[in-house]
């Protein structure tokens, strides 16, 4: 059964703007990859000028007073929320997915730790052969946990109902609240909200739960309380996104960091359409997402706390469509 929570909101974050689409810092792996993008750049002006010329023909959009070098899609992959140049479909190659189904923001952490931990297997394989086989215990545990990263960042195709009435899951995992809570900004400061838990083992992919024109996009700098506290929602770094539907109804996604997560990613950009079931970021290592709609809104629930779900292919509630007199 829904709970319904009317405890006093105790909200206090401050929203700023992101200040890209990984706003809450970067890790040695993205730093690394950073690194790379501004080499990589150098390289290709130096040596490619004829290719660097034809993308600027090809870039779309405007960016006044842009601060994001941005020469092909791939300048793009950590600022394209807040930069106004995007490329055409045919003119990213990163749209085309490759043979292993990996979360775009977590390539840079697989191949790092993948180099890492095959160093750290490679000299304890060593020393279980030139001192004592209990050594190969290491090379285990090393290999196992860059399999653990890889199966973490996992992004899997999915099926999204045909459904124009469903609300779908943004995210893989359990559901932990169902109910009203206070919502200042939504209409007579209520929403109706599903709350769902990331384990570290569940796909960390977010998608959008209903189609729509992104309105809204806020950060907010917080603390790394366990996902499952009762505050989390309140007190945790975290991002939301407003969608509004084609028939102005207001649909939220928060993706809310855990003591463990440290990294939200969300790379849409205000303007922008986006159909139900589509990715739009991901967070890192356990966690927690929302979704909130205005309460009084004629719903048909369809989870409760405890349920698996997972993100684009789960229903969570449809929206009764009013009958005709």
């Amino acid at each position: 059964m829904a709970t319904l929570d009317r405890s006093p909101p105790t909200f206090s974050l401050t929203p700023t703007s992101p200040a890209g689409v990984q706003p809450g810092g970067h890790g040695p792996a993205v730093r690394l990859e950073l690194a790379w993008g501004r080499l990589r750049r150098a390289l290709l002006r130096h040596f490619r000028p004829d290719y660097v010329r034809r993308m600027a023909e090809k870039r779309q959009g405007e960016c006044p007073d842009c601060s994001h070098d941005v020469l092909d899609s791939r300048d793009l992959k950590f600022c394209r929320n807040v930069c106004g140049y995007h490329f055409g479909p045919e003119d990213d190659p990163y749209r085309r997915r490759g043979p292993l189904p990996l979360a775009r923001p977590g390539r840079a952490e697989v191949v790092v730790s993948g180099v890492a931990l095959l160093v750290v297997a490679v000299v304890f394989a060593a020393l279980a052969v030139s001192v004592h086989p209990a050594f190969a215990l290491g090379a285990a545990a090393a290999l196992g946990f860059w399999i653990f990263i890889v199966s973490f960042f996992r992004d899997p195709e999915r099926r999204v109902p045909a459904d124009a009435d469903a609300l779908m899951s943004p995210a893989d995992g359990t559901v932990i609240s169902v109910g009203e809570v206070d919502e200042a900004d939504f209409p007579g400061g209520r929403a109706y909200r599903v709350a769902i838990f990331l384990s570290p083992f569940n796909v960390h992919v977010n998608r959008v739960p209903r189609g729509g024109t992104v309105v809204g996009l806020k950060y907010f700098k917080g603390s790394f309380v366990a996902a499952t506290r009762g505050d989390c929602d309140r007190v945790n770094e975290q991002f939301w996104l407003d969608v509004r539907e084609p028939s102005g109804r207001l649909v939220r996604i928060k993706q809310v960091a855990g003591a463990v997560a440290r990294r939200i990613v969300c790379w849409l950009r205000p303007g922008e359409a986006v159909t139900a079931g589509e990715r739009y970021g991901m967070i890192k290592l356990g966690s927690r997402t929302d979704v909130l709609v205005p309460a009084g809104e004629a719903i048909e629930v369809l989870v409760k706390a405890g349920d698996s779900v997972r993100g684009g292919a789960t229903v969570l509630l449809r929206f009764r469509r009013p009958h005709a007199d």
